[in-house]
């Protein structure tokens, strides 16, 4: 039997899934966007799933759409349903990955080009191996980006350094995603997945609900139009924000451990 499009492994409450043609450096092909949607949204569903962790196989991270298949002019495939993605949505940007209710941490292994950029844009946030290289190459190939690159590159880093990647194709290495802000880290090639999987632990160390509503807010706050507006938003999400005092007691012992561990402190 063919080797599985997308690998999908869940321990202790973190799911990594994974890309898996690497022979085609994980090109988006029609048949692995479905199942990487697939494998995320059933993820997001699972009970036993807090946090969820998205990479590559070796050597590449996704080079984008798969070209070769796209330039054979197959047939459509039969839509799938509304929600079934990976689909266009209602505010215009088409979704390679459906909006999780859990974080989903991208883990940048290699290579993330054009539609695999895009790809990495959806996650919640990136770690980057120090072998990832980052760019958007529409403008090379002749076609238009449609999966958010206009709007999350320049949300990520800014108007214009966007602007530039889109223009000239060229490739951010990870030094430069880390310093531009596309990147929160940038590890050793081997301590990827570790690196990520301990961010991963430490957020599902945290309480689930808090976590999954702290998430839907920060989403809320990128189309909030102004500085009061996102005020407001806060400010409804605190007061309306009842987790009980018998639920704080209980964490707050495993809270001040913890804070006392990353300090340094004894």
């Amino acid at each position: 039997m063919p080797e599985p499009l997308v690998l999908v492994d869940t321990t202790d409450r973190i799911a990594t899934v994974t890309l898996n043609r690497p022979e085609a450096r994980n090109a988006l092909s029609r048949a692995l966007t479905r199942e990487l949607w697939d494998a995320v949204a059933a993820a997001d569903r699972d009970p036993e799933v807090d946090v969820l962790i998205l990479t590559g196989a070796d050597p590449a991270f996704c080079a984008g759409v798969d070209l070769a298949e796209a330039a054979a002019g197959l047939p459509p495939e039969p839509p799938r349903p509304a929600g079934a993605g990976p689909e266009r949505t209602s505010n215009g940007l088409y979704r390679f990955l459906p909006v999780t209710t859990k974080p989903l941490i991208g883990a940048i292994n290699g290579a993330a080009v054009t539609g695999g950029l895009e790809v990495a844009l959806q996650c919640t946030f990136l770690v980057a191996s120090d072998r990832a290289r980052f760019a958007d190459t529409h403008a090379r190939v002749g076609v238009m980006p449609g999966g958010g690159m206009t709007v999350l590159l320049a949300r990520a880093i800014g108007l214009a350094r966007a602007v530039e990647m889109s223009l000239t194709g060229n490739f951010l290495t990870a030094a430069d995603a880390l310093r531009l802000g596309l990147v929160n880290h940038v590890v050793p090639h081997e301590d990827l997945l570790p690196f990520t999987r301990q961010l991963a632990a430490d957020t599902a160390g945290n309480d689930g609900t808090a976590v999954r509503l702290l998430l839907r807010h920060y989403r809320r706050l990128a189309n909030a139009a102004t500085l009061d507006e996102a005020h407001l938003l806060e400010g409804i999400l605190a007061e309306t924000w009842a987790p009980g005092t018998d639920l704080v007691a209980e964490r707050r012992a495993a809270v001040t451990a913890r804070g006392r561990a990353q300090t340094g402190r004894g």
